[in-house]
């Protein structure tokens, strides 16, 4: 009881940084899908040779080369705030590919009849190629919402004081590693439950509303 205790002090920080780095990455990924969709050479260049860069280097380099290196060479940064702009970069790339994959699976038909019965771009999107996609895209966006959850674990590493962190602390406090690993793992499973549930009824309300 006194390790959950102490392991509950780390969930507020994992939940936020999950929650702050999927917001940002799902907004800069949809940028980034544009810019990988457009129809200039350049722009799909530097789209896909950015993509292509932040999925290849492992998370915790990415954490130290911005905290160890641009936070300690150039623009002071808090631990919290250099893993949320490492693991957002991550993210933004990895929901690129998500989304771009999504926008894939909308028939071409389904455009060109919005075209053709004059929706406007805004609506085309909103009302006929957006909820399309997100429903394609949700099962890929809620498996990568658990994986960066666990990914937040890297964060501990250089000084966020999140569940990895309290968990190593206190491990090597009380020397009772293996029981309080459990306890910890069993943390990030309750923590991912939610996600998941999420996922499935935001799966439900579209198929409903696509249905109706």
């Amino acid at each position: 009881m006194e390790a959950f205790s102490d392991l509950a002090r780390g969930v507020p920080w994992t939940i936020a940084l999950t929650a702050l780095s999927f917001l940002l990455g799902a907004l800069g990924g949809l940028w980034l899908c544009a810019l990988r969709l457009s129809p200039a050479p350049l722009a799909r260049a530097a789209a896909t040779a950015a993509i292509l860069t932040l999925r290849s280097v492992p998370p915790v380099l990415w954490l130290f080369i911005i905290f160890f290196g641009i936070g300690f060479g150039y623009v002071q940064l808090s631990p919290f705030v250099a893993a949320t702009i490492g693991l957002s970069l991550i993210t933004a790339a990895n929901m690129a590919e998500i989304y771009r994959g999504a926008f894939a699976g909308v028939h071409a038909g389904q455009r060109e009849a919005a075209v053709a019965l004059g929706f406007s771009p805004r609506h085309r999107f909103q009302d006929i190629v957006g909820p399309q996609m997100i429903r394609i895209a949700l099962p890929s966006a809620a498996t990568f919402g658990i994986g960066l959850l666990k990914d937040t674990a890297v964060a501990s590493l250089i000084g966020v004081q999140d569940v990895a962190f309290e968990v190593n602390a206190l491990a090597q406090r009380s020397f009772s590693g293996i029981g309080t690993f459990a306890v910890a793992a069993l943390l990030y499973i309750a923590l991912s439950l939610p996600i998941a549930s999420l996922a499935r009824w935001t799966d439900l309300s579209l198929r409903a509303r696509v249905a109706r």
